[in-house]
């Protein structure tokens, strides 16, 4: 199995679209690259802490390949966007990749070269190695299964039927 991190906006619903996956095998919310460890929410969203919500996903490469998982993330996200997915505004939903080492660091680049080209120089997305991710309260995991009318940005419908468990 391998993991990667990923920041989108709110968590809830970035973890909502990931679980539906096939090779999805496991995934949690909570909180990376921050200047503290294990920041509460409300530390988060009044700006102690200076972290960005996430989902680290743990998948099953041979189901799904790396390219395959980043580019489900850049089907619900706005990589252009700086500090804004959504209705969510604030440097908690700036879009981040947090990789496990240098050889998926390179990996992640390497797409991004790849799937945006011309406008590579514009992606806001940033690429960092994941040093300090910190699962959140377990009122925020697995948030829309446990309230379905929840709060999302993100939309379910960008994967296709094949694509889901």
């Amino acid at each position: 199995m391998t993991t990667i991190v990923l920041a989108g906006g709110c968590f809830w619903g970035v973890e909502a679209y990931f679980k539906q996956l096939k090779g999805i095998t496991d995934t949690s919310v909570g909180y990376v690259d921050g200047n503290m460890r294990n920041p509460s929410y409300e530390m988060v969203c009044n700006g102690q802490a200076t972290h960005t919500e996430a989902v680290k996903v743990t998948f099953d490469p041979d189901v799904v390949s790396l390219d395959g998982v980043l580019d489900h993330f850049f089907r619900i996200i706005n990589p252009f966007s700086l500090n804004r997915q959504g209705n969510d505004i604030g440097s908690q939903y700036r879009s981040g990749i947090y990789v496990e080492n240098d050889a998926m660091k390179e990996a992640v680049l390497a797409f991004l070269d790849r799937r945006f080209e011309n406008e590579r120089s514009r992606v806001r997305t940033e690429v960092k190695e994941c040093v300090d991710y910190d699962v959140a309260e377990a009122y925020h995991q697995d948030y829309l299964d446990k309230n379905p009318f929840g709060y999302c940005h993100v939309n379910m419908n960008l994967a296709a039927p094949e694509e889901k468990k």
